[in-house]
């Protein structure tokens, strides 16, 4: 009897964004329908920033918070429906979103070497997947420039800050400061931004701007932007 098993076709699909676009969750919800892996490389930079405090390494040391990066040891899950990050056998997966890290993350985040490490890392992951979402701030035009499918989740600033707002409160951080939630927000992006284009799309690039849009609206409006660039259905059983 023949085996009409078919392995799915490699899909790589690169979503870029600020903060509070609500690219993780509606990366995530993409990862599922299209029968992917998940990469989240924002928490591979949240864990450099909280490998670096653990072991005390001066933040003012740029050669030695990327001599750190370059020797964690990282496992991280790609399943959508599993977060797990560990370093060096630690589970790190809540503690790297706590506000000691938030705080210095884009420190971490804006040394070159550190970049190119991890950029090493997300290629590994993405190429050992072969079908997979990956969201960043440049996966679009440096990690992936090639992906099957590029997308742009934008949103307006007060939008973004609601969202992120009640992000935070569901998980049960409470109320937050306004000015201190747009430092955060506002804050991570500026610096961010010195190393990195995640405010307008690149050529080839689909723009997604949220703002008007709830949560599937905007899954639809992403998987329809895959479906486009990839030529193929992108959702499971299509």
């Amino acid at each position: 009897m023949t085996d009409r098993t078919t392995t799915p076709a490699p899909l790589v699909v690169a979503v870029d964004g600020p903060s509070g676009s609500g690219k993780s969750s509606v990366s995530k919800e993409v990862a599922r329908r299209v029968g992917a892996a998940y990469l989240d490389t924002g928490a591979m930079y949240r864990a450099v920033a909280w490998h670096v405090l653990d072991a005390g390494v001066d933040l003012g040391d740029a050669e030695a918070i990327a001599e750190a990066a370059r020797t964690m040891e990282l496992n991280q899950s790609t399943d959508p429906d599993f977060e797990r990050v560990a370093v060096g056998g630690t589970d790190v997966t809540a503690a790297i979103r706590e506000d000691r890290v938030t705080d210095v993350v884009s420190v971490v985040a804006v040394v070159i070497p550190v970049r190119e490490e991890l950029r090493r890392r997300q290629r590994e992951v993405i190429e050992r997947a072969g079908r997979i979402v990956a969201e960043g701030r440049d996966i679009t035009t440096v990690v992936a420039p090639d992906a099957h499918a590029r997308v742009l989740l934008t949103a307006s600033e007060a939008a973004r800050l609601a969202r992120r707002s009640g992000q935070l409160a569901a998980a049960g951080a409470g109320q937050q400061d306004a000015e201190a939630l747009r430092g955060r927000v506002s804050g991570r992006d500026a610096k961010d931004a010195t190393v990195s284009t995640f405010d307008r799309p690149a050529d080839g690039v689909a723009l997604v701007d949220s703002t008007e849009l709830d949560f599937e609206q905007t899954v639809a409006a992403v998987l329809a932007a895959v479906d486009q660039q990839a030529g193929t259905p992108a959702v499971k059983g299509q």
